[in-house]
């Protein structure tokens, strides 16, 4: 139940947007709401920034939509404000690499939907839902194959419940199913194909109480290698099991009890409890596909590597009917990102069949080190899986993924990091006698000719397939449409006899229009979001038979901040000086002009990204048409305080062929950064006096090492960033080398071994809970050490209870404090216009 290829649903994750406070009161305006509350009550830790910033973090968000099977309803979902520091600092176990929250046996999240309502798609007319649950709080969302049902999953950790929730769709009601699910791995529920029921997992029943660890060990925690097991890279994983302690706690929290509901809210159970990462009826609704975690467990990996048993059980009574594989537990793979496990791997059933399961294997160890004509095939097997599998396909990269259509049209893509090469074939799956036809090959990071993704649409039995048309002669294809003028997102129909593509649809300046589904099966009718710099997205529908029939809007969401209406935002293009062409977006407050009011103070935040060519790396991102959002977690929060922005400045560092982007990391990056303080110099927006460099993850790596190496900038702010590669010695970010084979790039690119060149001040923010690979806490704590130590002007802030991306509203508001004071001390404040 955790596939993308199970029956539509919306996932609600955590909030991914995060800042942090100053010690201040809270204005009058905020002082009756819950989170003023709660500020006042944590005391003069926490910090907020000035009203402008305030309101930034405060903006309403915007509903989000969940399309139904057969397109005509939409499920309308709203997230509340963000959360408090309260509800972040519940109690959370941190597991094998899954943080748990033990009051409701579920995945610890913060962010929850908490208003559900029905639109009918014909004329945009809205009802509400009866008897939801309140306070309301949905975690993920399903509609039910035959669309007479919408399944909710209600977590709420203030009362402990974790409950299944079903809206009748036709009387608009809700009702309340089961409760005690565990959703520790995936959604806890899943529609059968005849929509009659649900497949669930259950908290067991009569578990008894969590075990407690005592005070006294009762022995070491020991682990061994063995001599010829050879290279393996290990990832630099958190919240990893530690003792056999911790594996009891697992054990307890992560087992669940497989049931069958029905739509009276009985249960059958299926098989015996377990600890499931997955499970997955089969598009006929008489097999399930479970994949079941075994011991040994391990203190290197998390719960993904453990050992597993994939098995296919009777879907009534959940008898063993056939045993897919006994993988074992894998602690780190062959060096190279292109690595994968040995043995059977992406299992799922195939879409268009009734119960035949398909999935890859490794024929070259898993190594791409090794030479090999075939690195995977794919394979396939039929119920009642008495007779052998047969090869679908064997590829010369790695098998990612099909798009299922019929007996005789699947499209198999294949892909290999190393060169960013991807493929894309037509296969028949039911001829396999019939050789496949390549549709394309292209860079992966080639977005001018990037083709499209297939549209797909629900059947019958839920499953996702690919949209065809009525004589099932093309499918449908929406892409970004990137271009030198920026993204104009398309809808082409696509001849697969011919292999010509017709243009259905193109989004036009100047607005940005982004298809997201079709209504109809020969394409005449789309779903899209409209934009435009100073109108945030909304939904429409557009007639593609009538190309002169205006779009019909479905909502009408407001700007979230009015008073920023008029922000200056272009696509600027310039070259570094090896002559590759670069690409940000700058931004301005509004009413502002270069001529008229003279350089303003500017933040620019970045990213970098490795490249294979020159000519992929000076492609244009974005699109100058898109709603100017301003979020409390990029850059853009600072116009509301004057600032100048430039977001998204283009670091590419390039390896052509076979050299390693990363052997010539520092200088390229070094000339990407002048080049885009040249430019905005040249512009007249700002003056090198007077510009700030920023950036999260891997952009506070870059941002420590431009301050090291470079005097370009006045200060910097890190958020989130590892400073010393040897703590992530197996690989960091798209580096495939280990530390031992190339020791002098870890060394080179690490700016914690150049802190004392850095002159200029910079502020760390962390979370000290960080779950990321590599970025543990400690890296902020020992590059803020070394920069004071060494005499540097430098400040920590580490945020209690947040993670990798920061999460409650007191902990986002101190961020923006932070920064707002860091940045008018090293590069001022911007002159009251």
């Amino acid at each position: 139940m955790t596939g993308t290829h199970r029956s539509a649903r919306l996932i609600v994750g955590m909030a991914l947007l995060a800042v942090a406070p100053l010690a201040l009161a809270a204005p009058a305006t905020r002082a009756t709401t819950p989170q003023a509350a709660v500020a006042a009550k944590v005391g003069q830790g926490y910090q907020l920034p000035s009203a402008a910033l305030q309101a930034v973090v405060d903006a309403p968000r915007a509903p989000s939509l969940s399309l139904s099977p057969r397109r005509d309803l939409a499920a309308m979902l709203q997230s509340p404000p963000l959360p408090s520091i309260e509800t972040v600092a519940q109690p959370e176990l941190k597991l094998a690499g899954v943080r748990i929250n033990p009051a409701t046996h579920s995945a610890s999240r913060f962010s929850f939907v908490d208003k559900l309502w029905l639109m009918t798609i014909a004329d945009g007319k809205e009802r509400q839902i009866t008897g939801l649950p309140q306070p309301l709080s949905i975690a993920s969302l399903a509609w039910s194959p035959d669309q007479q049902y919408l399944a909710f999953n209600q977590v709420h950790a203030t009362s402990g419940t974790n409950e299944l929730w079903i809206v009748d769709v036709a009387s608009g009601s809700a009702r309340r199913l089961l409760g005690d699910l565990n959703t520790v791995f995936g959604d806890g529920y899943a529609w059968l194909p005849d929509s009659r029921g649900l497949l669930a997992t259950l908290q067991p029943k009569g578990q008894g109480p969590a075990p407690v660890a005592g005070g006294i060990p009762t022995g070491p925690a020991i682990q061994q290698t063995q001599a010829d097991a050879g290279v393996r890279a290990i990832r630099t994983y958190q919240d990893l099991l530690s003792n056999e302690a911790d594996a009891r706690l697992f054990d307890h929290y992560a087992t669940s009890q497989p049931v069958r509901v029905a739509l009276n809210g009985t249960t059958t159970p299926l098989s015996s409890a377990g600890v499931y990462l997955d499970l997955d009826v089969s598009p006929d609704g008489r097999h399930v596909l479970a994949e079941r975690v075994q011991r040994p467990y391990s203190y290197l990996v998390p719960a993904d590597d453990f050992a597993r048993r994939i098995e296919v059980w009777n879907a009534a009574d959940g008898k063993l009917e056939h045993t897919v594989a006994n993988l074992p537990l894998v602690e780190g793979l062959p060096t190279g990102n292109d690595a994968v496990p040995t043995g059977v791997r992406n299992v799922s059933w195939r879409a268009d069949a009734e119960a035949t399961l398909v999935w890859a294997e490794a024929q070259d160890g898993g190594d791409p080190n090794r030479e090999a004509k075939v690195r995977d095939a794919v394979l396939m097997q039929a119920a009642p899986f008495e007779a052998p599998p047969v090869t679908l396909a064997q590829l010369g990269s790695r098998y990612a993924g099909i798009q299922w259509g019929r007996g005789d049209l699947a499209l198999l893509n294949e892909s290999w990091w190393k060169s960013r090469v991807v493929k894309q074939w037509r296969i028949a799956p039911d001829q396999l006698d019939q050789a496949p036809q390549l549709l394309s090959e292209r860079s992966s990071q080639d977005r001018y000719n990037d083709p499209g993704r297939p549209a797909l649409v629900r059947d019958v039995n839920g499953r996702a397939r690919l949209q065809t048309s009525s004589d099932g002669r093309s499918i449908f294809l929406l892409g970004l449409g990137a271009s030198p003028e920026g993204d104009r997102p398309f809808v082409d129909r696509f001849d697969l006899e011919s292999r010509q593509a017709t243009r259905l649809f193109h989004s036009q300046a100047p607005d940005y229009a982004l298809p997201q589904a079709l209504l109809d099966q020969e394409g005449t009718s789309l779903l899209l979001t409209r934009e435009s710099p100073d109108v945030p997205p909304n939904y429409f529908v557009q007639s593609l038979a009538d190309t002169g029939a205006a779009p019909r809007a479905l909502t009408r969401f407001e700007h979230p901040l009015p008073q920023l209406r008029g922000v200056s935002k272009e696509q600027i293009r310039y070259k570094r000086n090896d002559g590759v062409d670069l690409t940000a977006t700058l931004m301005l407050p509004p009413g502002y002009t270069a001529k008229k009011d003279g350089p303003l103070p500017m933040l620019m935040w970045a990213y970098p990204g490795e490249f294979k060519t020159a000519a992929a790396a000076s492609q244009v991102t974005d699109s100058p048409y898109r709603f100017n959002a301003i979020s409390y977690w990029g850059p853009q929060a600072f116009l509301a305080k004057g600032y100048a922005v430039l977001v998204s400045p283009s670091m590419p560092i390039i390896g052509e062929g076979d050299k390693e982007p990363n052997d010539t990391y520092l200088p390229q990056l070094v000339a990407n950064a002048e080049a885009a303080v040249d430019e905005v110099v040249r512009r007249g927006v700002t003056d090198r006096d007077h510009i700030a460099i920023g950036g999260h993850s891997y952009g506070a790596f870059m941002t420590a090492n431009l301050l090291a190496h470079t005097r370009l900038f006045k200060a910097g702010i890190a958020r989130s960033g590892a400073y010393n590669r040897t703590l992530t010695p197996f690989g960091f970010q798209a580096e495939e080398r280990n530390f031992w084979q190339a020791q002098d790039v870890y060394l080179k690119m690490s700016p914690f071994n150049f802190a004392d060149r850095i002159k200029d001040p910079i502020l760390f923010i962390h979370g000290e809970d960080d779950n990321n690979s590599g970025t543990f806490p400690m890296q902020s704590e020992r590059m803020f050490a070394a920069v004071k130590g060494l005499g540097g002007t430098s400040r920590l802030v580490m945020l209690p209870n947040e993670s990798h991306h920061y999460r409650a509203r007191e902990s986002l508001m101190t961020m923006l404090a932070e920064s707002e004071r860091w940045l008018e001390q090293t590069i001022g404040k911007p002159t009251p216009r």
